[in-house]
C-alpha cells in the first residue's frame, strides 16, 4: 500500500502537468469559438472549462468564466444556440456565414496550436537526418538490399530531408509498396520495398532504425516543420479512423480521457518537448474530431450551415436545437461508456 502511495505522490507533478496540457487544448478550442462571437456581435453567457458541477466562477460584464468539477472538456455557451431568440445579437439571427465562422473557429485554433507547438519541439530539438544506423534481421529493408550508412533523399518521389518525413510516408503506406533512392557513397541506388504492419503498435514498418545526427531549423524551417507535422498528423488521424470502421482496430486499442491523461502524463516524464509535441498530436485529434459532422458537435454545425448557405433554405432553428440536443445526450452516453471501457479495460501502456 505504502509503494502505491509513493507511486502517487511522486506522479503527481506530472498528472497535473498532463491536466494543463490537455485543458490547453480545450481552452484554446472555446477560445476560438469565443473570440469569433465577440467578432461577430454573439451574446456570450457563459465560458466554462470543464463539465459537470460548477466549482467556482467570475462574473463579467455579460459572460461568466466557469470552472467545473470534471476538468475535461468545456463550452461556449451563446445566445439562441438551442432555439428561436428575439435578442438581436442571438446566434440564431447572424448570417449563416457568421454562424459558420463561429463553429469553425474552434477546429481550426486547434490545428493552429498544433502548428505552433511542432514548430516549438522542432526548434527546440531539430531534427533526425534520414540515415540508417542499422537494419533489422529478416525485415522487409534487409532482403533488398538496404545497409546502414544510407541515406534516404526519396519516397515515391517525395523528397526526403528528415527521418520523420520518411517515417510519414512508411506510416501512411497502408502496406503498399515504396519506392526508395538513397544515396551510398556518393552513387544513387534505389530499391522498392512492402511495409509489413506490426499488430501489436498496428503501424507499418519497414525495419530500419535511424542514426543519431542531427541538425538545428531556423526559423522559417521551424514554422514550415510545424505545418509538415500537423498536415501529417491529420493524414494519420484518417488512416486511423479508416482502419478503426474497417474493423483492423480493436476496440481495446481506443482510449478515453482517462487513458489519455495516462498517457499525458508519460509524456510529461519523458520530458517537457516530448509533451508538448503529444499535445500537438492530441490537438489535431481534437480539431479533426470536431469536424464530424455529427449534431452537437462543431461538424454538425458545419454540415448543417454549409447545406443552409448552398440550398439557401433557413433551417428550422427549434428543430436543429432539438437535434443538437439529442447529438450531446448521445455523445455524453458514449463518453460514459468510454471512461468505463478505460477503468475496467485500460490500455496498456
Amino acid at each position: 500500500m505504502s509503494s502505491i502511495f509513493t507511486s502517487i505522490i511522486v506522479n503527481i507533478p506530472y498528472i497535473i502537468m498532463a491536466l494543463l496540457s490537455f485543458n490547453l487544448l480545450v481552452i484554446i478550442h472555446e477560445l476560438g469559438h469565443f473570440f469569433l462571437c465577440k467578432l461577430n456581435g454573439v451574446k456570450v453567457s457563459e465560458f466554462s472549462l470543464g463539465m459537470g458541477t460548477k466549482l467556482f466562477g467570475i462574473k463579467g460584464k455579460e459572460t461568466e468564466y466557469l470552472i467545473k468539477v470534471f476538468p475535461i472538456g468545456g463550452y461556449v455557451k451563446m445566445e439562441g444556440e438551442d432555439g428561436e431568440s428575439n435578442d438581436p445579437r442571438a446566434f440564431t439571427n447572424k448570417t449563416p456565414v457568421q454562424k459558420l465562422s463561429i463553429v469553425s473557429a474552434g477546429p481550426i485554433m486547434n490545428l493552429i496550436l498544433a502548428v505552433v507547438l511542432f514548430a516549438s519541439v522542432g526548434a527546440t530539438k531539430g531534427y533526425l537526418l534520414p540515415i540508417i544506423k542499422e537494419v533489422a534481421p529478416n525485415s522487409p529493408a534487409m532482403h533488398v538490399g538496404l545497409q546502414a550508412g544510407d541515406k534516404i533523399t526519396k519516397v515515391n518521389k517525395v523528397n526526403i530531408d528528415r527521418w520523420d518525413q520518411f517515417l510519414n510516408e512508411v506510416y501512411t503506406s497502408k502496406g503498399k509498396s515504396l519506392n526508395i533512392e538513397v544515396v551510398r557513397n556518393s552513387e544513387v541506388k534505389k530499391f522498392s520495398l512492402t511495409p509489413v504492419k506490426d499488430k501489436k503498435e498496428n503501424i507499418y514498418l519497414v525495419g530500419i532504425h535511424v542514426s543519431e545526427v542531427k541538425k538545428k531549423f531556423n526559423f522559417s524551417e521551424a514554422v514550415n516543420y510545424g505545418f509538415e507535422q500537423t498536415i501529417s498528423t491529420i493524414k494519420q488521424v484518417f488512416v486511423f479512423f479508416s482502419s478503426l470502421f474497417k474493423g483492423e482496430v480493436s476496440v481495446n486499442e481506443v482510449g478515453g480521457p482517462i487513458s489519455i491523461i495516462k498517457i499525458s502524463g508519460k509524456a510529461a516524464q519523458a520530458g517537457f518537448t516530448t509533451l508538448m509535441f503529444f499535445t500537438a498530436f492530441l490537438s489535431v485529434q481534437l480539431g479533426i474530431f470536431n469536424i464530424i459532422p455529427f449534431p452537437a458537435l462543431d461538424g454538425g454545425w458545419i454540415f448543417m450551415l454549409l447545406f443552409e448557405i448552398m440550398s439557401g433554405k433557413k433551417l428550422d432553428e427549434n428543430k436543429v436545437g432539438t437535434i443538437n440536443y439529442i447529438g450531446f445526450m448521445i455523445l455524453m452516453a458514449v463518453m460514459v461508456l468510454v471512461v468505463i471501457k478505460d477503468i475496467i479495460n485500460p490500455l496498456k501502456l
